[in-house]
This record gives C-alpha cells, sequence and structure tokens, in this order.
C-alpha cells in the first residue's frame, strides 16, 4: 500500500514538474530571471531523487511564488 501511495507522489510530483518547466519557459521575464528558476526547478529535481516529500513541498513553494508573480533576482 505505501508503494501505491509513493508511487502516486512521484507521478504527481513529475506532473507538476513538467507543468513548471513549461510555465518558466512561457514567462516573459529577463533570461538571467529565468534561469534562476530553471535552477531552482533542477534542485527540486535533484531532491527528489532523495526525498520526493520535500521535493513535493520546495515544488508547491516555487508553484506558488509563480501563481503571485514572486520571481527570484537575475544575477
Amino acid at each position: 500500500m505505501e508503494r501505491d501511495s509513493q508511487l502516486e507522489l512521484y507521478e504527481a510530483v513529475a506532473a507538476r514538474l513538467k507543468e513548471a518547466h513549461t510555465r518558466v519557459r512561457e514567462l516573459h521575464v529577463p533570461e538571467s530571471v529565468r534561469l534562476a528558476l530553471s535552477r531552482k526547478l533542477l534542485a527540486v529535481t535533484a531532491v527528489a531523487k532523495h526525498d520526493l516529500a520535500d521535493a513535493a513541498r520546495r515544488l508547491d513553494r516555487l508553484m506558488k511564488d509563480l501563481d503571485e508573480g514572486r520571481f527570484p533576482q537575475g544575477d
């Protein structure tokens, strides 16, 4: 049973990551901001390999920031 819930969480995180990548790609922001957001997405992906629940939380925060128009400062 736990394996099924873990698989469902994995599928949900994978779908949300795909959505997040699409949203970042379509943003009308400076390239430096897009790169900062892409780095955040890569970090979430890396965390997902070791702690799926933490990755889901990080992704939720990132998506909320995108929804509310809060973007990181570009370098």
